[in-house]
């Protein structure tokens, strides 16, 4: 129940560091940093598709009381689509160890679309824990 509390106080806080986090992990170059390496066919695009479900549930959470409005969640889910594709962009024309791909928007979109159509369920199941 303390974990639920503590999530739950800091929904906004958890929103946005995952927000950054992807920013930086998607801009900075790793070369540096050890990393796993797993051989599966489309790691990457399983990755992305990953993180912006993750993203989207954070932003739902901290924002559930909002999202009542239609307007807002549509907003919400508009502006978190156009964050992936805007960090692909940025990837394609600011560094030198990245290119944007559209198959990394696909999957960026389809995470942020599956987690607001599981988000009802994922909640109900929260309160309910």
């Amino acid at each position: 129940m303390d974990i639920k509390k503590l999530l739950a106080h800091n929904a906004y806080t958890i929103a946005i560091a995952l927000t950054i986090f992807i920013a930086i992990t998607s801009l900075v170059s790793l070369k540096g940093i050890k990393t796993v390496s797993l051989d599966i066919s489309n790691f990457d695009k399983i990755v992305h598709f990953t993180s912006y479900f993750l993203l989207t549930l954070s932003w739902f959470f901290a924002m559930q009381t909002l999202l009542k409005n239609r307007k807002t969640k549509i907003i919400l889910i508009v502006s978190l689509i156009s964050y992936g594709i805007i960090i692909e962009a940025l990837q394609g024309g600011m560094t030198t160890h990245r290119q944007a791909d559209v198959l990394d928007i696909l999957a960026n979109s389809l995470g942020v679309l599956l987690a607001t159509f599981l988000f009802p369920r994922l909640n109900r199941w929260f309160d309910s824990i």
